[in-house]
């Protein structure tokens, strides 16, 4: 037998044993399926630099969730970037959020500015 024949046979068998593997999707592949976003409108009742809880209504009943804040979160007050500790209890906001593991993930919270508030 020639080497060319040889090497034709060996990456035959290759090709054979490649083909007989079981295919399996990756260990995370639901996990890392982006879910879709949600939003919801509220009042802070309380926020730390980790975490923010807001009280609202969804699909006709009072609610309250607790959000857990990343550090990509976009928090915003009008034009001006925040960070989540300092959401005051009694603003209202518009929460942009996704659940994985079972957590609800904040994505942006817009702070909404009142206009007959006094500037500083």
């Amino acid at each position: 037998m020639s080497i060319l024949t040889s090497f034709a046979i060996a990456v035959a068998c290759a090709l054979v044993y490649a083909a007989s593997l079981p295919v399996e999707a990756a260990p995370d592949a639901k996990a890392s399926a982006k879910s879709p976003s949600r939003n919801v409108t509220g009042t802070v009742r309380s926020s730390s630099s980790e975490t923010v809880v807001v009280a609202g209504r969804d699909k006709g009943k009072d609610n309250e969730w607790t959000f857990t804040v990343e550090p990509t979160t976009n928090i915003r007050k009008g034009s001006k970037a925040i960070i989540a500790a300092d959401l005051k209890p009694g603003d209202a906001v518009q929460v942009r959020f996704v659940e994985r593991n079972g957590k609800a993930h904040v994505e942006s919270i817009r702070v909404e500015v009142r206009k007959d508030a006094p500037k500083k």
